[in-house]
């Protein structure tokens, strides 16, 4: 009995040190993060830079943000949601937060289910997956090229909380499609990507969809949805968003996140 008490209390004191030693580099690298942010809230949008855009996004930028709306540098939020680990796994509670940059493009997300840790960044240029389990136990540790594409990706699509960085630019364009979507544009170190854009009644975005990496090599259609526009500092948001893949065995949703908490060019951790 004395062996098994010890042997548990050596275990919670792995555990512990881990997570300390854990959440101390999990605030390294946002400060690392935020570091390198630019601040360019002394920009202002004008409703002058909507000429030419196709019909759709006029509409949208005229609805979801104000004539003089100072622009973004920086985005810190909190979520909660049902989260799946696997196209086959089932669905688990989770929360997480999340940390953006506006210029350079960046953003680290850390999202937590029991026992399990999972942080999604790009930064610097470079994207990646590191999924923990106890805080010590590293069961993924993904980079490369498809990391590299996949996070700038996700990077652009969650713009959708802070709109200003879907304004046109010499890396973001915008094309026609039809009175309902548009074709956005991104370019960033030699990754370029695209997004089909949908927009509902209302003139907000309600979808997005595009071609990332599935598994390996493999590129599969991604679409995420919006939901429930709330309004915050001004902009009108979505509050709620999901996540699904559009496999030869049918759709497979994976993400239904809820926003609990959003605040603006506050570069600092929670």
């Amino acid at each position: 009995m004395k062996i098994f008490l010890a042997l548990i209390l050596l275990l919670a004191l792995i555990h512990l040190i881990g997570k300390s030693n854990y959440n101390f580099q999990f605030s390294k690298d946002v400060k690392a993060l935020f570091f390198k942010s630019k601040d360019v809230s002394t920009k202002t949008f004008s409703y002058r830079q909507l000429e030419g855009l196709p019909a759709p996004v006029q509409r949208y930028f005229k609805h979801v943000l104000k004539e003089g709306q100072p622009y973004i540098s920086s985005v810190r939020l909190k979520h909660v949601g049902d989260f799946k680990m696997g196209i086959e796994k089932d669905w688990t509670k989770i929360t997480g937060e999340q940390y953006f940059t506006s210029e350079p493009p960046g953003f680290i997300w850390l999202g937590k289910t029991t026992g399990v840790a999972a942080k999604d960044s790009y930064v610097n240029g470079e994207g990646s997956l590191v999924v923990t389990i106890l805080n010590i136990i590293k069961v993924v540790n993904g980079k490369g090229k498809t990391f590299d594409q996949g996070e700038l990706l996700r990077w652009l699509g969650e713009s959708i909380w802070f709109p200003t960085n879907f304004l046109p630019s010499e890396k973001l364009k915008w094309f026609s499609i039809d009175e309902n979507s548009a074709k956005l544009t991104f370019d960033h170190k030699e990754i370029s990507l695209f997004y089909i854009v949908h927009f509902n009644s209302n003139n907000e975005i309600s979808k997005i969809e595009s071609d990332r990496f599935f598994e390996g090599e493999i590129m599969k259609r991604w679409v995420g949805e919006c939901f429930d526009y709330i309004e915050v500092n001004g902009m009108k948001i979505p509050s709620r968003i999901t996540a699904t893949w559009k496999l030869e065995t049918g759709d497979h949703t994976y993400v239904d996140f809820v926003i609990n908490q959003i605040e603006y060019n506050t570069s600092v951790q929670f």
